[in-house]
């Protein structure tokens, strides 16, 4: 199989190639509507979008342009519809948010169901090759639960509880995000699109396994089962974990916007949002997706100016992170975890106390351990020891990776064993 060239691959992975050849080959076209609408039509109930009650009078559409106070200038224009059946109200941003996670869950569903199908009609290549049916069979509930994710998130997030897990896990206060609504179509966006990554890199490495046509790992005696090993467990979880927290860290510089503004904000400003917060949330969530991608780039190119600039900008950031950092640039915006602990405290501001967003309690203590400490000290290990911390995501215990898109996947042990192989080759970090 020709490798693809790396830019190549990451527009095909990025356009979803594989996961709408698969709709399109299995002409569930109309599959993928009908779980959309579906979605549509209960995102719009719950977030109150679509109200269905008796009307007196007839038929009315209404242009609205704006309100008298000036606010809210995402939400313009929008349509107001008057029938006997109800009212639609369909605000502009929020209506593109809603058909673009519509579209994502719809895509979602349908393609689960597909794979589902084939696991359950194709018995005779389970019969034929039980292991390796198995271990994608082990991987299709990561898949459906990362699709759900998105989906509940979105759906939930219309309503009052769904407000308050979102200003939760990016950092913000419920009040903020009620004046400031754009971003909550903005974080439904990301988690449904980084669920369909995530789904169309499962295509891509697995596939020809399940009879798709498609996958860069094929059927053959090389494939052997995974087994639920105590590295396995926990690198999956480790996986599962920097997802979900990278994804919240990441949009959560879209909710700090909605009261500080990009174009008048401080170079301390930047910093957290380019570095604390971009730089470290999506090296998460690239980890998280291709971790055998990553390892095989960064470990083959360790001594390349680019890997090493790579290297400092996540050990600076990472510091800056779960250490402290000087009380002028905390209180210019950018503070690290001791200083919100200091603040907790009570101790001075002389120190680089900060008051954290939240007050003291679990909400509070979970966000410093799941996005402070987690991704801060995740990108200072992999600064320091890349070998080391990188090194077992190269391969599964049956020898290829996984996650991972064509022409990066190791195919058997032979593989694994190569003398070729970044992990051999570093022995120790440099």
């Amino acid at each position: 199989m020709s490798e693809e060239p790396p830019l190549l691959r990451g527009i095909l992975i990025g356009s979803l190639s594989e996961t709408r050849r698969l709709i399109r080959a299995s002409h569930a076209r109309m599959m993928v509507v009908f779980f959309g609408i579906l979605y549509a039509l209960g995102s719009m109930v719950l977030g109150g979008m679509l109200l269905l009650t008796h009307v007196r009078g007839g038929f009315t559409t209404e242009i609205l342009w704006g309100n008298a106070l000036g606010t809210g200038a995402w939400n313009y224009p929008g349509l107001l519809v008057v029938a006997p059946w109800g009212v639609v109200s369909l605000p502009f941003l929020a209506t593109i948010s809603m058909i673009v996670v519509s579209t994502g869950v719809g895509i979602g569903v349908s393609v689960a169901l597909l794979i589902a199908a084939h696991l359950l009609r194709d018995r005779r290549r389970s019969a034929a090759g039980a292991g390796s049916v198995g271990s994608v069979a082990g991987l299709t509930p990561a898949m459906v639960a990362l699709v759900t994710l998105g989906a509940c998130c979105s759906t939930t997030a219309a309503a009052s509880a769904g407000v308050g897990i979102v200003a939760q896990a990016s950092g913000t206060t419920i009040d903020s995000l009620l004046v400031n609504n754009w971003y909550l179509d903005v974080f439904q966006i990301a988690v449904m699109y980084v669920a369909l990554l995530a789904q169309e890199l499962i295509l891509r490495a697995y596939g020809g396994l399940l009879g798709l046509g498609t996958g860069s790992v094929q059927p053959g005696p090389e494939t052997a089962p995974v087994r639920l090993t105590g590295p396995v467990v926990g690198r999956t979880a480790l996986r599962a974990v920097l997802l979900l927290a990278g994804v919240t860290w990441s949009v959560g510089m879209f909710a700090e916007w909605a009261g500080a503004s990009p174009s008048l904000a401080s170079g301390a400003l930047w910093f957290q949002w380019l570095f604390q917060h971009q730089l470290l949330g999506d090296f998460a969530i690239v980890v998280a997706l291709v971790p055998a991608a990553l390892a095989t780039a960064l470990l083959a190119r360790q001594r390349t100016i680019a890997v090493s600039a790579l290297r400092a900008a996540l050990l600076i950031a990472g510091l800056s992170l779960v250490a402290w950092t000087p009380a002028p640039v905390a209180a210019a915006g950018a503070p690290g975890l001791l200083n919100e602990v200091f603040g907790a405290l009570g101790l001075p501001a002389t120190w680089g106390a900060v008051a954290p967003v939240f007050s003291p309690g679990l909400v509070l203590y979970v966000r410093w351990g799941f996005q402070y400490l987690l991704l801060g000290g995740f990108a200072i290990a992999v600064a320091l020891r890349p070998a080391r911390v990188l090194g077992p995501f190269l391969a599964s215990p049956s020898g290829r990776s996984s996650w991972f898109p064509a022409g990066s996947v190791a195919r058997g042990p032979s593989a694994a064993r190569s003398p070729s192989s970044p992990a051999r080759a570093s022995a120790r970090d440099p």
